[in-house]
């Protein structure tokens, strides 16, 4: 990667930039308040078990497939992405968390790299409804706009995400920034691995359980810091 491309794909890892990420947990607080999580061992478990199991085989798999799409200016193949990204994400609050997220890339990304035609493309056809917008999707457009292969950009999704989990879990339970960096930085092999290993050309299925009953359980919750 040359350093222009790796300096505009940054941006859109950086957790200055403006996706509302912050607002989402993905069902963490639930699991605090529900006595799933406790401790940073657990906390560890928790985001484990969804990279391993659920976003290895959903959301890995639309950011590579995303990013193959950009580099062959393939729309419909995202959009049809997209659209199997939706029907595997049962919990209401997880799907508007990532449409929100999503879109805020796209439209950003659009707005602001206007010589890659797909991008605009993809922008339209989210706002006319006629593609979800998931941040997966979204994600692996730019970062392969901006030229990053899907192996890289597949890196810096989780890696966006293994930084969210952290951040949320500093403000639920008695995690500070040291600690949180030792979990992060534990997490580095997996991530690597995963996002070599994932085959694009699998089929699209998910299984955190555990994780997705947390997700859904956020709505009923008596008092809540975040949105999911």
């Amino acid at each position: 990667m040359n350093t222009p491309a790796l300096l505009e794909g940054l941006r859109f890892v950086d957790t200055f930039f403006p996706s509302g990420g912050y607002a989402f947990s993905s069902g963490l607080e639930a699991a605090v308040q529900g006595g799933a999580v406790k401790t940073s061992d657990q906390l560890a478990k928790y985001v484990e078990d969804l990279l391993r199991g659920g976003m290895s085989r959903r959301e890995v798999l639309a950011v590579k497939q995303a990013n193959r799409a950009a580099s062959k200016g393939l729309l419909q193949v995202a959009v049809q992405i997209d659209r199997a990204l939706e029907a595997t994400k049962l919990g209401r609050e997880s799907r508007m968390a990532s449409r929100q997220m999503g879109r805020q890339v796209i439209r950003v990304a659009a707005d602001q790299m206007r010589a890659k035609s797909i991008l605009n493309e993809y922008r339209d056809e989210v706002e006319a409804d006629r593609a979800p917008g998931h941040l997966a999707v979204t994600f692996g457009l730019t970062m392969g706009s901006c030229g990053w292969n899907p192996e890289e950009t597949a890196g810096a999704f989780l890696y966006q995400t293994a930084v969210g989990f952290i951040s949320s879990a500093m403000r639920l339970s008695p995690i500070g920034q040291h600690e949180g960096q030792r979990i992060l930085s534990e997490w580095l092999p997996l991530i690597e691995r995963i996002s070599r290993e994932v085959d694009l050309d699998t089929a699209m299925s998910s299984w955190s359980p555990i994780q997705d009953i947390y997700a859904m359980r956020h709505g009923s919750l008596e008092w809540r810091l975040f949105r999911s």
